[in-house]
């Protein structure tokens, strides 16, 4: 089972996450950020990957340490899940709409960290939740996880439902790329011999 549970703890944060990639979409969350929460159980529900975090921040500052150090341990949890990568699609790519708004992912399990966020929200909250936050998520689960992650809002009029959208194409596309190709069985999906 591609199994990992990482607990990251700093000054700012205590945050641990457990997480299957070979599991049925169970999620269970407890980050103290509701709108947060919602946008990871979109990750595990799409990507069928059973994830349990636990989060305790300095949320009385804001949610910015929470955030952005959960998407650092999420993308630890998920290279030590991956292991050396031999026999896995590699890439992975989504297109996902809800109502009026439409978004794409593209993966790249490249072992090279690198994020083009291009998606012009509506308005600057959701709730209470600042939209500036999930780029700094997506930065730090790129960096730990050794990821290309392209993420595209193509259109949307509702802040909400463009989050949602980028949420759910990251999952079905994280899916994808996880996914053992039968073809691939033992080798790196790779001419360089390593990710």
């Amino acid at each position: 089972m591609r199994q990992a549970e990482i607990t990251r703890n700093t000054l700012e944060t205590q945050i641990t996450v457990r997480l299957n990639l070979d599991g049925t979409g169970v999620g269970k969350f407890a980050t103290g950020v509701p709108f947060l929460d919602h946008m990871l159980d979109q990750i595990a529900r799409h990507g069928l990957i059973d994830l349990d975090i636990v989060a305790n921040g300095d949320l009385h500052i804001d949610a910015h340490h929470t955030v952005e150090d959960l998407g650092i341990t999420l993308g630890m949890a998920l290279a030590k899940a991956w292991g050396d990568k031999k026999g896995l699609t590699r890439y992975g790519h989504s297109y996902v709409p809800l109502d009026e708004a439409l978004s794409r992912v593209v993966i790249d399990l490249s072992g090279r960290p690198g994020l083009e966020y291009n998606v012009d929200y509506t308005r600057a909250m959701i709730g209470t939740f600042d939209v500036d936050l999930f780029s700094e998520f997506f930065h730090g689960l790129v960096n730990q996880a050794g990821m290309t992650l392209h993420i595209d809002n193509l259109r949307g009029k509702n802040a909400h439902h463009q989050a949602e959208t980028i949420f759910k194409a990251f999952g079905r596309a994280l899916r994808m790329a996880v996914t053992p190709d039968p073809r691939m069985a033992g080798l790196m999906p790779s001419t360089k011999g390593s990710l």
